[in-house]
């Protein structure tokens, strides 16, 4: 079995780890798609309940915001300030297309 099928198999079995996804795959815009998408495929492996809620808050925010946090040119709220907020700066999860 390849890891991309292992992986949707794993999926399959999480609801809540679906939802997460299609909602961080479907923002609404492109750049954001892949940001927060990216970041989604790149993380969600090692996140606990806490990290899931988390993430699922930041969901709820606007996507200009989201990219603003992530690139820096706007400091993002408090209640993300941690390791999550530090991965998403790191932008290292995003495909490069050429």
């Amino acid at each position: 079995m390849t890891p991309s099928c292992s992986y949707l198999a794993a999926m399959q079995q999480d609801t809540e780890l679906k939802r997460l996804r299609w909602r961080a795959h479907h923002r609404g815009t492109y750049e954001a798609d892949l940001l927060v998408g990216g970041f989604f495929d790149m993380h969600h492996g090692a996140w606990d309940s806490a990290d899931r809620a988390l993430f699922g808050a930041l969901l709820e925010e606007q996507d200009a915001d989201i990219l603003t946090w992530a690139n820096g040119t706007a400091e993002a709220p408090e209640r993300y300030h941690g390791p999550m907020l530090v991965a998403l700066q790191k932008l290292d999860y995003i495909p490069i297309r050429r």
